[in-house]
């Protein structure tokens, strides 16, 4: 199908799927630009790697990871509990430009390396606690395009692939963690690193 059937400006584009809002900005920042983010973002941000707990067992989580944030809240998922450094001035400038962009605020974001095709991250919906009911999520891309899958939890014929460009922005809200899984496959391809920063709003739990 068309994923993009309709356009919200001339750099962004709705996505149609039902239960779902989610738009695609291919060029949110030029190639050059681009480039050069990804190369201070790999240099400055401190990635780690995680152990993950899958089915009983445990393994290595096949990415790297980094969480920076407005303040110390903690973000947990699959069993991880991530303490968050204080936004760089690189990241915090970012953050700035996307919060123009969709008029959305944030403070947090969650930075993930796949450094070759082997790295992937599974089906999952970013539901947890902290993050609110309808969490507004902003998924920016550097370096490889990787491709991007979005799947019905229930309706089978809902489902959605996008490669995800080097500078692009996916913007996922409403009810899309609900209704939706989504993840970033493993390939057997020649792929060269990417990163990935999704901006989002922590909330405290009580």
């Amino acid at each position: 199908m068309d994923l993009f059937s309709s356009e919200i400006s001339k750099t962004s584009q709705i996505v149609p799927l039902k239960d779902a809002t989610v738009s695609y900005s291919k060029h949110f920042y030029d190639d050059a630009k681009a480039h050069t983010l990804f190369q201070k973002l790999l240099a400055e941000i401190t990635w780690q790697q995680d152990e993950i707990t899958l089915f009983g067992k445990t393994h290595l989580q096949p990415r790297l990871t980094a969480l920076y944030a407005n303040d110390s809240t903690p973000y947990s998922y699959s069993g991880i509990v991530m303490t968050p450094s204080t936004f760089s001035p690189t990241l915090k400038t970012i953050k700035e430009d996307i919060e123009q962009f969709t008029r959305e605020k944030f403070n947090a974001v969650l930075c993930n390396l796949y450094r070759d095709g082997k790295d992937s991250n599974g089906w999952h919906s970013d539901d947890e606690k902290e993050l609110g009911a309808h969490p507004y999520i902003a998924s920016l891309s550097f370096g490889e395009t990787r491709m991007f899958h979005l799947k019905h939890k229930e309706d089978r014929e809902m489902t959605a692939k996008l490669p995800l460009t080097n500078g692009s922005l996916l913007c996922m809200g409403g009810a899309t963690q609900e209704y939706y899984k989504h993840q970033i496959a493993k390939t057997q391809k020649t792929v060269q690193p990417r990163i990935n920063l999704t901006f989002r709003k922590l909330y405290k739990l009580h």
